[in-house]
């Protein structure tokens, strides 16, 4: 990241720069980082500093789709202050991540389809002014990741990952994540795809599953769901017995298994 400069009122300029103290971060940890200013050629009162979590996302309008980005979570890192002509100024700041943050990294690698930033707002002489877009990469929590690497053990093999606008129950974000895989290993004799979602909490997850079924002249052609739930102070197999029950059960309400 690299400093930006600002032009302010009366084309005076301030260059800005957030850094973060991570490469990433974890739902329900801190997101620790220090904002810089530097001024320009005249003093100015900066009247606040706001960070903005900002995430691209998946909106259907009737036949049509586009991607849009969402404010998921805006806070004020700073309130007014002088800023001296050429001073420097820094502002560290500690933001609690959403537990339902959705996964955008996992292993140190970025999740293709996932767009997550984090975007510094000045509000200096009377105007906001968004700064660019800083990318941030949010890794699963231990079970979250435990469930993925279950998948992966069945066979099942990541196709893309994407956020959809829409509030699901229990859930209080504005959109929801699906990480998409296609069947692989047995799983491939009852579905062709398998949707995973998860709304995490302080204490426990639910994790909700979503597949179709396998072609066929006479299958129906309705998607299957299955939802439960896993507490974070579970041991490992727990979560592994209930995905392997929610997959069966799938195949079973449709007569698939």
């Amino acid at each position: 990241m690299v400093f930006r400069k600002l032009m302010a009122a009366f084309g005076a300029g301030v260059e800005v720069d957030t850094v973060l103290s991570g490469t990433s971060v974890r739902p329900g940890e801190l997101l620790r980082g220090v904002v810089n200013f530097r001024g320009g050629s005249s003093d100015y009162k900066v009247e606040g500093i706001f960070i903005d979590l900002t995430a691209v996302v998946e909106v259907e309008s009737g036949d049509n789709e586009y991607k849009s980005t969402y404010s998921f979570l805006r806070q004020q890192v700073a309130g007014s202050f002088q800023l001296a002509a050429g001073a420097a100024h820094s502002q560290p700041f500690e933001i609690p991540m959403p537990w339902e943050t959705p996964i955008s990294a996992i292993g140190g690698n970025p999740l293709h389809g996932m767009r997550l930033g984090v975007q510094t707002e000045l509000a200096l002489a009377g105007a906001l002014d968004k700064g660019d877009l800083d990318p941030l990469f949010v890794n699963p929590l231990p079970v979250q990741e435990y469930v993925i690497a279950a998948l992966d053990r069945m066979g099942f093999h990541f196709k893309k990952a994407d956020l959809e606008r829409g509030t699901l129950y229990g859930s209080t974000m504005p959109f929801f994540q699906e990480i998409e895989y296609y069947a692989g290993g047995n799983w491939r004799r009852y579905f062709n795809e398998l949707e995973l979602t998860f709304i995490a909490g302080p204490a426990q997850m639910d994790v909700i599953l979503e597949a179709d079924k396998r072609g066929g002249f006479l299958s129906s052609g309705h998607d299957a769901y299955n939802r439960f739930t896993v507490r974070y102070t579970d041991p490992p197999a727990t979560a592994d017995q209930a995905l392997q029950r929610g997959l069966e059960a799938m195949a079973r309400h449709r007569g698939w298994f």
